[in-house]
This record gives C-alpha cells, structure tokens and sequence, in this order.
C-alpha cells in the first residue's frame, strides 16, 4: 500500500483499518478502527489535517485534501461514495456522501444526511441531521432520511474490509 510520511507529517493507521494497495494515504491523517480505503482513493493530508474515524468506507476513486485552515473530519460509520471529492468539511456519523458528489471548505454534513450523487455542497452549506442534499448547488431536503438506512451498509463494508488482507491476490 502507498502510505507516506511527509517530513514530520506521518499517518496514524489503525490496525484494523484496511488500505488497499492502490489507495494512497500520506501526511497527516488518522484512520480510526475497521475503515477502509478503496483502490484509487487519496487521502493528502499535506497542508493540514485529515481525521477519519471508525468504520468510515472512503471508496474508490474518492479525494479526501485539506487546507491550512479547514481540516477534514469524518465521524464514525461515514461512506464517501466512489469519485467524491471532500475538502475542509466536517462529516458527522453515520452520513452518506454520494458518488461524484463534492464538499467543500466549512461545509458540515449533518449526522445520518445524505449528498445524493453528482450534488455539489459548496463552501459553509450546513446540511442537517436526517436530510438530503441534491443538486448544482446543492439544495436540502429535511427529514429525508429515515435514521439507520445506511447500517447495513456500514457493516457490510466493514467484513468486506476484514476478508480483503486474507483473500486478496494479484494475477499478473
């Protein structure tokens, strides 16, 4: 796997965590127990901090950057869907950021809300609790999310997570 310090900056991994091959993590990131890093995603914690907590899914193809001002943050149970793009935001447990989506600067997704796909959340947007997030910009539909709709998501990338080290083997 393609894990780097930059000078003093150096990834703090659990070991339960699981980073695929193709995944990229360097600076100053946490990855906190039972997340998983899919191939092609990036996680560049280079200008600031990049916190990812537990069980947390970042898919493939997904960015996760910082700046000096606005570090990333992602509570617990977070799915960052395939190609999603997360800058200086805040994502609280148990959200959902779709496929293709983008959040920016300041920008706080609420605990269990949901960026539907392709939607762009631009800088301070507050998403709440339970809502959804659809649209260039995005605009918030409340009480859209019915609380633990994305649980058994969560799990089931968690034991994906837990069989790839023992199962998965290059063929070339």
């Amino acid at each position: 796997m393609a894990i780097y310090a930059l000078g003093e900056q150096v990834p703090e991994i659990d070991p339960s965590a699981y980073v695929h091959p193709d995944a990229v993590v360097i600076g100053s990131v946490v990855l906190g127990a039972e997340s998983s890093v899919w191939p092609g995603a990036v996680i560049r914690g280079d200008d600031g901090f990049i916190f990812i907590g537990e069980r947390c899914s970042i898919q493939d193809g997904a960015v996760l950057h910082t700046t000096p001002f606005h570090p990333t943050t992602l509570g617990n149970d977070v799915t960052v869907g395939h190609g999603a793009v997360l800058e200086g935001c805040v994502v609280e447990d148990k959200a959902l950021i779709g496929i293709g989506s983008i959040v920016l600067h300041d920008a706080r997704i609420g605990r269990e809300a949901v960026v539907a796909a392709g939607a762009f959340v631009g800088n301070r947007k507050v998403v709440p609790p339970l809502s959804m997030a659809r649209g260039i910009p995005a605009t918030i539909t409340p009480d859209a999310v019915q609380p633990g709709h994305f649980d058994l998501g969560v799990q089931s990338y968690v034991q994906r997570a837990a069989r790839y080290p023992s199962f998965l083997r290059r063929l070339d």
